[in-house]
């Protein structure tokens, strides 16, 4: 069967079938709801059933709690309609200004800027370029019709390759390829872009840029590619890691505190060794936040890294820090095992 489908405050209408999605049916038809993950585990999606039924497929419970979804709420990634549908979203402007593309890239460089993490690039195609904004993502198509997710850690602007970071996980299917048999030259096919975490630039709100580890990669691409466009926006990183180690590119955000007089840097590491001999902050990375910026309620914040990390920093800006709740942006890194985590 196919139903039909209508968003407020939009009007935007679209029909979707039985057997997808509704935030797969919106895509297809170029209808631009939020999403991030498109597995039930980040929340982005998360929307209002006004009128008709959906039932679920698995999430996790903290995406999406049975109070919320008795109240109405739904995750759209995970969302089966069962009627005529009018649902109550955020949407994305401008979604169908950057297509939807699969394409090969063959690897151009493998570099490892710390000891489980290494910095991949892609060479696209001749005469081919992957349209996307600043803080996007891809998926690779793996064998089996498996598919891995990375932010592209490069600003979309001029013909600059894409990048991405991409931390080991043991076992991994992926990244015991990446840290073990990949070579240059190898070819991978991927999709893309993919997301809605990007930089709202009808704004001139300044900007909380929150990440930890490897979400660093998204904020790198938003903040170059602010600096192509020559925006004197109000920008402050907070970049979290474990032990300094896992802060690799410190070097390059010192230098753009250091050469942007609307920018500022501040590292924060949870669980330094004597051996690191860290002198800086220490802590978890939201936390410093609220020490330093206690009112965030002029700010835009985008936040990107592991689920708790942007779980913990939504829920606690909102309630102690007068963030509004639509002004926080959000990638959570979520990973196969955060994904089999009730």
């Amino acid at each position: 069967m196919t139903f039909h489908i209508t968003v407020q405050p939009s009007g935007h209408q679209f029909s979707c079938e039985e057997d997808e999605t509704v935030l797969a049916a919106a895509m297809r038809a170029g209808v631009g709801l939020p999403y991030g993950c498109k597995n039930g585990a980040c929340s982005s999606c998360k929307g209002k059933v006004v009128s008709g039924s959906v039932s679920h497929k698995a999430h996790q419970q903290r995406a999406l709690t049975p109070e919320e979804e008795a109240q109405g709420f739904s995750l759209f990634c995970c969302a089966s309609a069962h009627s005529d549908l009018v649902i109550e979203a955020r949407e994305v402007a401008g979604s169908e200004d950057y297509p939807l593309k699969k394409m090969p890239s063959r690897v151009a460089s493998i570099e490892k800027v710390a000891p489980d993490v290494v910095v991949l690039t892609l060479q696209l195609p001749a005469n081919e370029r992957l349209r996307y904004r600043a803080g996007q993502y891809i998926e690779f198509m793996l064998r089996d019709g498996k598919r891995r997710s990375y932010s592209m850690a490069s600003a979309p602007d001029g013909d600059a390759p894409i990048t991405l970071h991409i931390r080991h996980m043991a076992g991994g299917l992926f990244t015991e390829q990446v840290f073990g048999t990949m070579k240059e030259r190898d070819i991978l096919r991927f999709e893309g872009p993919l997301g809605t975490f990007f930089v709202r630039e009808d704004s001139a709100k300044p900007m909380l840029l929150l990440a930890s580890g490897t979400g660093f990669a998204p904020i790198k691409a938003i903040v170059e590619h602010l600096i192509h466009a020559k925006s004197d926006r109000a920008m402050t990183l907070y970049w979290g890691g474990r032990r300094p180690q896992d802060l690799y590119m410190d070097a390059l955000c010192r230098q753009w505190a250091e050469q942007l007089p609307n920018f500022r840097y501040v590292p924060v590491v949870s669980n330094a060794l004597a051996e690191d001999q860290w002198q800086g902050r220490a802590g978890f990375v939201h936390q410093a936040v609220m020490a330093d910026l206690p009112d965030l309620s002029g700010h835009q914040v985008y936040a990107c890294g592991a689920p708790v990390m942007v779980d913990s920093a939504k829920r606690d800006f909102v309630a102690q820090c007068q963030l509004p709740a639509d002004e926080f942006y959000a990638d959570a890194f979520t990973t196969e095992a955060d994904l089999n985590r009730p």
